[in-house]
């Protein structure tokens, strides 16, 4: 085990899916890496595959299936100088349709917050697609610059700039490939992004008109100021009530209700900016659980349609009603005995 412990939070608990910044167990580099078992065996996002359920050692056999499985793949797409780039897919194990969440990192790369966020996902049944764009070929500098620059100078991230579109395609391109899955559930899906990967959210969900949910934490003001209104999805805004371009963003979304997107927003106005992030000193675990425990809600009633009741048949008078489905041979409930004479 490597020698990190000076590198946790003080008093931080060593919970699965805690993230950190630390050594990896495998690799042996210093990253963002999360704690996977009890035992704090931990993996880098470079060695993030399968690891992420198999306990050291080995199952036993005839354990039930873990709830999700992780790969990293490559997905086609012209944005990028190769061709392809690199991405961490969450799938769950239950045979079934699964409604996708796309997570849009920031140009850092993936984080702890966007790990933590993908695995509660998955857990959940959804199936989560995290482009590794830290790692894209022909994405740098540059595309840092005008992010930022537009942001912290212009009032907002440029949306319609030529580096800013790119970056949309590229996500575009995932969102295709996730939605191609085999057992992807292509008519239900969400987006979720933070900070900057929040605006870069905005603005896929703005152009992608397929998006059914759109889960933003604290993302910066976006331009032109009147692009929230293009979102057709409904919008979920979790909000730091300290930081101020947070609060600003906030504000795009309110003035554009009228006729916008349908707006939730969750509200932490003690909270600071990147309070998700299990690394950085601002988390907040209790704000950050109300906050995940909200996003999860919100994509659950979105995204996972609810199995409707069998109607009932007309009763007449003095007797119960029965389900259709008794009729159609389930067994019908017992009748209630009446009551003893007094």
């Amino acid at each position: 085990m490597s020698d990190d412990q000076d590198l946790l939070l003080p008093g931080y608990p060593e919970e699965f899916g805690s993230g950190v910044v630390g050594v990896c167990d495998l690799c042996g580099k210093r990253q963002a890496v999360i704690i996977l078992q009890k035992e704090r065996f931990k993996l880098c996002v470079l060695d993030f595959l399968n690891k992420t359920w198999e306990k050291p050692g080995g199952a036993k056999p005839g354990a039930p299936l873990p709830p999700y499985r992780s790969d990293r793949i490559w997905f086609d797409t012209g944005t990028s100088s190769t061709g392809q780039s690199t991405a961490i897919l969450l799938t769950p194990t239950k045979v079934m349709r699964h409604p996708t969440v796309l997570i849009t990192p920031d140009l850092y790369g993936i984080t702890t917050t966007l790990l933590d966020a993908g695995i509660r996902f998955a857990r959940e049944g959804f199936e989560v697609l995290i482009p590794d764009l830290g790692k894209a070929a022909g994405f740098g500098f540059p595309d840092h610059v005008v992010t930022r620059a537009g942001a912290y100078v212009g009032g907002g991230v440029p949306l319609n700039s030529t580096r800013v579109r790119r970056l949309v395609r590229y996500f575009l391109d995932a969102q295709q490939f996730l939605s191609a899955r085999p057992m992807a559930d292509a008519e239900h899906t969400a987006v979720f992004g933070a900070g900057f990967g929040g605006s870069l959210a905005v603005a896929l969900a703005g152009e992608e008109q397929r998006v059914t949910a759109l889960a933003l934490a604290y993302p910066r003001p976006v331009l032109p100021r009147e692009f929230p209104r293009l979102v057709t999805a409904p919008v979920l805004f979790v909000d730091a009530g300290r930081d101020p371009a947070s609060r600003r963003a906030r504000a795009q979304f309110v003035a554009g209700a009228d006729g916008g997107p349908v707006l939730e927003v969750a509200d932490f106005p003690a909270a600071r900016r990147n309070f998700l992030a299990r690394d950085l000193g601002s988390y907040d675990l209790r704000r950050a659980e109300a906050a995940w425990q909200r996003i999860l809600a919100f994509f659950r009633g979105r995204l996972i349609p609810t199995v409707p009741r069998p109607p009932m048949l007309p009763a007449k008078p003095g007797s119960t009603p029965v389900p259709v489905s008794a009729m159609s041979g389930a067994p019908a409930p017992a009748p209630t005995p009446p009551p003893a004479p007094g």
